[in-house]
């Protein structure tokens, strides 16, 4: 494992400075999932909710949160996305879940893992959200980065249960 990024030789926390690193293609992808209880979940997929339509409003948080994600987590950069995609999958069963896949794109210096990761964890906390009144035990689980492209460190996919 390489040393932190976001620790100076002091141990003191730092924002990485990317000014010389070269303008690549990057991209990342991450998910997360949230169980329910079926009843919950045929409510949703069946436009049933009070609240509206559950996945097209987890969706736009989504791709809220990608792109504020410089402002919610010390350290990252802002940055210019140039794509931001929200997959929302159902998955009925006992447990029932909501499958949500977060791709993020740009040409920049540095990572969109972390854009990825809360768009994911967003969508996830947001359904969640807006379905508490019927389903109090919903768990969000499996928050975990996919694949990234582009910058120094290359191409990366996750394979089986790797930590």
């Amino acid at each position: 494992m390489s040393e932190l990024t976001h620790i100076d030789s002091r141990g003191q926390a730092r924002m990485v400075d990317v000014t010389d690193k070269a303008e690549t293609f990057r991209e990342a992808s991450a998910e997360a999932r949230i169980l329910m209880q079926p009843e919950t979940l045929a409510m949703i997929t069946e436009g049933r909710h009070k609240k509206g339509d559950v996945l097209a409003t987890a969706r736009i948080a989504g791709i809220m949160a990608a792109k504020k994600t410089w402002e919610l987590i010390p350290m990252c950069h802002p940055l210019l996305l140039t794509g931001v995609k929200v997959e929302l999958t159902p998955e009925p069963g006992d447990p029932a879940a909501v499958h949500i896949v977060a791709t993020c794109k740009l040409k920049g210096q540095t990572g969109v893992e972390m854009e990825a990761l809360t768009a994911a964890s967003v969508a996830a906390l947001t359904l969640y959200d807006m379905c508490k009144a019927v389903d109090r035990g919903m768990r969000i689980t499996d928050v975990q980065l996919l694949e990234k492209k582009g910058g120094k460190s290359g191409h990366w996919v996750r394979e089986g249960d790797e930590v």
